[in-house]
């Protein structure tokens, strides 16, 4: 590649012309050019603190950890744009975790910002908040998010899947066309609804800051550019493109087994109830080969399927958090 970035990072003349003379006639004295005066100018380089990486430099990312499993895989881009994070035993308590799926569009940037620090926005907001309003304590954490990053001066922009375990609660949260889907016994339901400009109240509500709506080869998208109508970052669209996430709260019982976050590479070809019944089949039963196996097995058929874009899916054990 001619310009490298890599997976899940942003880690990452000689001019030569013939030349023709004519020879001076030899009846003519040469004479030496004049000397040239060049200034010397001082050079100063800004060495600027990159965006914090959260993934090793590949095109397809693994990781396994205390009860979750992710696999990401890069699609046709030059670049893996696609991001995640994952902590567990937050605070030193084993029933807290943090988990999110980030798909960046136009560049890395946005969705290496949101890897690394939309987890801490939502758990500061949470700890000083948590007992009022979960919903807006999350709210405000992705509000925070978007306004640190565009204050960075990067382009770009991230959509956002995230779930956050915590007394016994899942509490789902997403920004754009990153879904979420709860198994409750091996019934498929999607705790997120995709943000896309198509929605009839996302569409109202551009078309009520002045923005315009349309097909564009093929798929409906705003200004006749962006395919998702809630991101963070997109400075050039924000009038429009809001970071507000949409939230849901749900208490997890015996019956709630599995929790997959996946990026819309994942949901395009690959249906919710589709997906829940391939992850149980690598994770419930005698013939468990473990969730790692499922999210591979999730990537690689929607890949089969046709899809060109990068691909990530996390799946959660959710019996760990009972």
């Amino acid at each position: 590649m001619s310009c490298s970035v890599a997976v899940s990072n942003s880690n990452v003349f000689s001019l030569s012309s013939p030349c023709h003379f004519s020879l001076p006639s030899p009846v003519l004295k040469r004479h030496r050019p004049a000397k040239l005066h060049i200034p010397v100018a001082s050079l100063t380089v800004d060495v600027l603190t990159p965006v914090p990486e959260t993934v090793p430099a590949k095109d397809v990312v693994e990781d396994e950890g205390i009860g979750f499993s992710v696999y990401c895989k890069k699609g046709s881009r030059k670049h893996m744009e696609d991001r995640y994070s994952a902590s567990v035993n937050l605070h030193g308590e084993s029933k807290q975790a943090f988990f999110g799926i980030f798909d960046g569009h136009g560049g890395t940037k946005a969705s290496e910002f949101a890897a690394h620090n939309l987890e801490n926005n939502v758990l500061e907001v949470i700890k000083s908040d948590y007992e009022s309003d979960i919903e807006e304590a999350v709210k405000n954490g992705y509000l925070k998010t978007d306004s640190d990053f565009l204050k960075e001066d990067l382009n770009g922009g991230s959509c956002c899947v995230t779930a956050l375990v915590k007394k016994g609660n899942l509490i789902v949260s997403n920004a754009g066309d990153c879904r979420a889907v709860i198994s409750r016994g091996g019934v498929a339901e999607a705790l997120t609804s995709d943000h896309k400009p198509s929605r009839i109240d996302e569409k109202e509500r551009i078309e009520t800051q002045g923005g315009y709506v349309d097909m564009c080869r093929g798929v409906w998208r705003i200004q006749g550019s962006l395919a998702v109508s809630r991101s963070i970052g997109d400075r050039h669209m924000k009038q429009y493109v809001i970071a507000e996430p949409e939230t849901k709260v749900v208490k997890i019982e015996s019956h709630h087994d599995l929790l997959i976050l996946a990026s819309d590479g994942l949901w395009e070809k690959v249906s919710n109830q589709e997906a829940v019944d391939i992850a149980r089949s690598f994770c419930v039963g005698s013939n468990r080969q473990g969730p790692f196996n499922a999210c591979k097995k999730l990537v690689d058929l929607s890949s089969s399927r046709g899809s060109i874009d990068d691909i990530s899916v996390m799946i959660i054990e959710l019996q760990n958090y009972i």
